[in-house]
């Protein structure tokens, strides 16, 4: 908008290049081990703010995953067997959830914020549903309702579900992709 409303303008064309190099940047930024956990901060269903940053000093599972998601639900178990373990071993599970609407779910509303605002509860309640019946229950659920929208997603190249991160206290990734106890468990011990 700025570049059509103020074209030719040294500040704006300053800024449009400067998104470019920002975008160029992060385009090139991979997420994989031994780099720095990007952060996270995100509310839980309460509305309370959590960041991923907050549990350094822990070691975490970070978990993209969905009320919706079959294999995600079929993974909890495990999950919440190695948190029970290891819980006052400085484990903890930090879950970002990708349910919610993104602007293609929205986009079947035509504009109706009503209709909108309704399919966001239900589509929060899901998820609020889920973490009960799944028994997860640490303290760090955190989404912001955008479904694959999910800038946190993005950030760390989440395009399948369920998606986990090992990292380690200083923050680091240490491992990805685990899936099942034992997965989980071997990566885990070598960091406790």
């Amino acid at each position: 908008k700025l570049s059509k409303q103020y074209a030719g303008t040294r500040y704006v064309t300053d800024y449009v290049g400067d998104l470019g190099q920002i975008k160029a940047q992060l385009a090139t930024q991979k997420i994989r081990v031994g780099t720095e956990a990007p952060n996270i901060t995100l509310k839980n269903p309460e509305g309370k703010t959590y960041s991923l940053h907050d549990l350094k000093g822990k070691v975490v599972l970070l978990d993209f995953w969905a009320s919706w998601c079959g294999p995600c639900r079929r993974e909890n178990p495990h999950v919440v067997d190695i948190y029970k373990k290891y819980k006052d071993q400085g484990f903890t599970v930090f879950s970002v959830s990708l349910d919610g609407l993104d602007s293609r779910g929205k986009a079947r509303y035509k504009g109706d914020d009503a209709e909108i605002k309704k399919a966001m509860a239900g589509q929060k309640k899901r998820w609020e549903d889920a973490i009960a019946k799944d028994k997860l229950e640490w303290d760090y659920h955190v989404s912001n309702l955008q479904k694959w929208e999910c800038p946190s997603a993005k950030q760390y190249q989440v395009n399948s579900i369920p998606r986990t991160f090992m990292i380690d206290r200083e923050g680091k990734i240490a491992a990805m992709n685990l899936r099942g106890a034992k997965q989980i468990e071997e990566s885990l011990l070598k960091l406790l």
